[in-house]
């Protein structure tokens, strides 16, 4: 884990942004977690963020955790529009939902989700789940690069 390395949550829910910060500090996570609150500052995030990678190598979020029902543009709209992008497209998004629906898993399969949990109210099952993400992502997974070098 590289210190300078950010996560992105996409979550309207200030409780469920309040147990992700405190799960992830937990586990170990030293990535900054940023937080935006609703899908149109998400994109606005990712559309920023891509101009300081490209202008000045800065990196762009490692990671984004994605909720799919969210004020202004859902999940699965961020999800189509990050999947058009370049350079953002290759960053891997977990959807986390309170959703069983088939057709929304379905459809965050389809716009390109790399993974699918739901929520939950246990913070054990809670840190569990972060816990295989961190593992996952962070310890035993390589993440793509996101401009590769030339």
């Amino acid at each position: 884990m590289k210190a300078n390395e950010t996560i992105l949550l996409v979550e309207d829910d200030p409780t469920d942004v309040f147990l992700m910060e405190r799960t992830f500090a937990n586990v170990g996570i030293t990535q900054e977690l940023r937080v935006a609150k609703d899908g149109v500052e998400a994109i606005n995030y990712l559309v920023r963020a891509e101009a300081e990678c490209l202008l000045n190598s800065k990196p762009l979020p490692t990671l984004i955790v994605l909720d799919l029902k969210l004020p202004f543009k859902s999940g699965f709209e961020v999800l189509a529009w990050m999947r058009s992008k370049n350079i953002i497209k290759r960053i891997p998004v977990i959807v986390f939902t309170s959703s069983l629906d088939r057709g929304d898993i379905n459809g965050a399969y389809d716009r390109g989700a790399s993974g699918y949990f739901l929520k939950t109210g246990s913070l054990a099952r809670m840190r569990e789940l972060v816990t295989v993400w961190r593992d996952y992502w962070f310890v035993q997974g390589r993440l793509p690069l996101a401009v590769d070098p030339t």
